[in-house]
């Protein structure tokens, strides 16, 4: 296919994109694509409307789906009667827009048992195994993180991510990183992530490094997070800053002030995440994000953008 920038590509292009063209488009768009986090397994705001449609209309290019099941794939709020093994496949037909899903490198040091909404389950565990399922399914990116408590490390991350690049190979771009601590306490606030462990990541096969916005994490300064998206683009990685501490539910001013201090910092693509309330960030913030990094005209063209085209 021609090399598009990320923001003009319509459903069709999105359809046939294999993974070098994703990356061209993604870095020719210069920091202006928006990522949007959805929860599969909670009721969806507008009962039987996806989550992850609710996050198209308000300007997301690419939808990640976090507590995916692979084992048992079910997003809630899709359309009956759809094969289990085809429901990406028929989110990214009803969205026109590239679907992610989230893995988590659960590192057995600190792993404990809990019973939050959040508990693991084997068809999320970064596996090379799991990937390759989301891959057939339709998943062209994998998100390797971790959820609330669950025990994931820098160190696991950085193994699985070697793993699921060899599993996967051209098949799926490689997100790897922190939203927060994920229950390794050792590893939050301004120690979440290192340059070194940006450089460990990214010459371990990840093609993008995940670093926490400016202001969502503690010591995450614009500086901080500047001096880490540097590091990553010395080693060849592109850097998606993530809201994953529930400032996606905080007012619109302090989204927009997220937005542009993650641009000024380097950002290649924005994260907002998925727990505005439970289940994706408030459907304002997704908008007026999207807005603040690149202006009305790409963020109503990519939501007025039939997907039928």
């Amino acid at each position: 296919m021609t090399h598009k920038r990320l923001l003009d590509c319509c459903a069709s292009d999105f359809t046939c994109m294999d993974k070098a063209a994703l990356l061209y488009a993604i870095r020719a768009s210069e920091g202006r694509i928006m990522v949007s986090e959805t929860i599969a397994v909670t009721q969806p705001l507008l009962n039987n409307v996806t989550n992850a449609e609710l996050a198209a209309s308000q300007g997301a290019d690419i939808l990640l789906i976090n507590m995916f099941d692979s084992e048992n794939p079910q997003i809630q709020g899709m359309p009956a009667g759809i094969a289990a093994d085809q429901t990406l496949h028929e989110l990214q037909r009803l969205t026109g827009r590239i679907i992610g899903v989230n893995l988590e490198a659960v590192d057995p040091q600190f792993a404990v048992e809990h019973d939050d909404i959040w508990k693991m389950k084997p068809g999320r565990a970064a596996t090379a195994e799991n990937a390759r399922r989301l891959v057939e399914m339709g998943a062209k990116i994998l998100v390797l993180t971790g959820n609330p408590n669950n025990g994931v490390s820098n160190q696991a991350l950085g193994l699985a991510v070697s793993e699921i690049s060899e599993a996967v190979g051209n098949d799926a771009v490689i997100i790897t990183g922190k939203m927060h601590g994920a229950g390794v306490v050792r590893e939050s606030g301004s120690a979440i992530i290192s340059e070194e462990d940006v450089r460990w990541f990214a010459t371990q096969g990840a093609d993008i490094v995940l670093i926490p916005a400016p202001g969502t994490v503690p010591g995450m300064s614009q500086q901080k997070v500047t001096s880490l998206i540097e590091c990553a683009h010395a080693h060849g990685a592109l850097a998606m800053t993530a809201i994953g501490t529930s400032q996606e539910g905080a007012d619109v001013g302090t989204v927009r002030q997220i937005a542009l201090m993650s641009k000024m910092a380097g950002a290649d693509l924005h994260h907002i995440g998925d727990t505005g309330y439970m289940g994706m960030a408030l459907p304002e913030n997704i908008m007026a994000y999207s807005v603040a990094i690149r202006g009305v005209r790409h963020t109503y063209s990519r939501i007025a953008r039939s997907v039928n085209r």
